[in-house]
């Protein structure tokens, strides 16, 4: 581990996350279009995914990280869940984006397109996907987490990059109904993915630089992505009438990725 380097590995695992993102994104070129069920059976899996990385890939490290303060080593971790859903908040209301299964637009009033509103919804979901992949790769080896192992990062963003596959796809699909070419439809898709790469590094950088925040860090990461699955993915998957499906991708997603997680880390 002595050459190993946090930001260039997260930026690559972020690039890794970002190229699911435009592989999902670029389904648009098929003659024969996934389904609503299958689409909506896929973000399922893909709120199972996160659900689990949130505790098995971020929580439980950042309370074993805590261990040390003996009774308040939940301090940290409860303080950073709660500013990491907080902060996707403050973000979803005041950045214009368009909710898909409510059909509501919020944010600051704007004259853009629903179809741009879209993408900046996707684009809102990868930030806190791609600062924990960031977080996670950055706590690899870290004097104050040295049982964080390579193989718990690489699983972490394995899962993400299974879950981006339909996210991808739900912002190409919708975009190729309104009109858009297949070439446009995938370009905006795979567009919203961008911002993993960039929030990555941020977070490798940032734990680099103040490794003790890594509790705080990974519990924010994790608030941020259950406030995501709550607020839109999981919602969204339950709109079209195929709940039950949709619900049994939720297990399957966590299933996947906690057998990953124990297995890789």
């Amino acid at each position: 581990m002595n050459n190993y380097n946090p930001v260039l590995a997260a930026l690559l695992a972020g690039l890794f996350t970002y190229g699911m993102t435009a592989i999902g994104a670029g389904a648009v070129f098929l003659s024969r279009q996934p389904s609503k069920k299958m689409l909506d059976v896929a973000l399922g899996f893909a709120a199972g995914v996160m659900i689990a990385a949130s505790f098995w890939s971020l929580l439980n490290p950042a309370i074993e990280m805590s261990g040390h303060l003996g009774k308040l080593a939940i301090v940290p971790v409860a303080a950073g869940f709660m500013c990491g859903g907080l902060f996707l908040r403050l973000v979803d209301k005041f950045l214009p984006h368009f909710h898909p299964a409510t059909e509501q637009v919020e944010g600051i009033s704007t004259t853009w397109r629903r179809s741009i509103l879209l993408v900046m919804a996707i684009t809102l979901h990868n930030i806190p996907e791609g600062l924990a992949v960031g977080v996670g790769f950055g706590a690899v080896g870290s004097e104050f987490s040295p049982e964080a192992g390579l193989g718990g990062a690489v699983s972490l963003a394995l899962g993400i990059g299974l879950q981006n596959l339909p996210e991808g796809l739900a912002v190409s699909l919708p975009l190729r109904r309104e009109g858009f070419s297949r070439l446009k439809a995938f370009l905006w898709g795979q567009f919203s993915g961008l911002v993993e790469p960039l929030a990555a590094v941020c977070g490798a950088a940032i734990v680099g630089v103040a490794q003790p925040i890594l509790p705080f860090a990974l519990a924010f990461a994790a608030g941020a992505m259950i406030f995501v699955v709550v607020e839109d993915v999981i919602p969204e998957s339950q709109s079209s009438g195929h709940g039950d499906m949709a619900t049994m991708g939720v297990l399957l997603g966590f299933t996947i990725m906690m057998v990953m997680d124990v297995t890789l880390g």
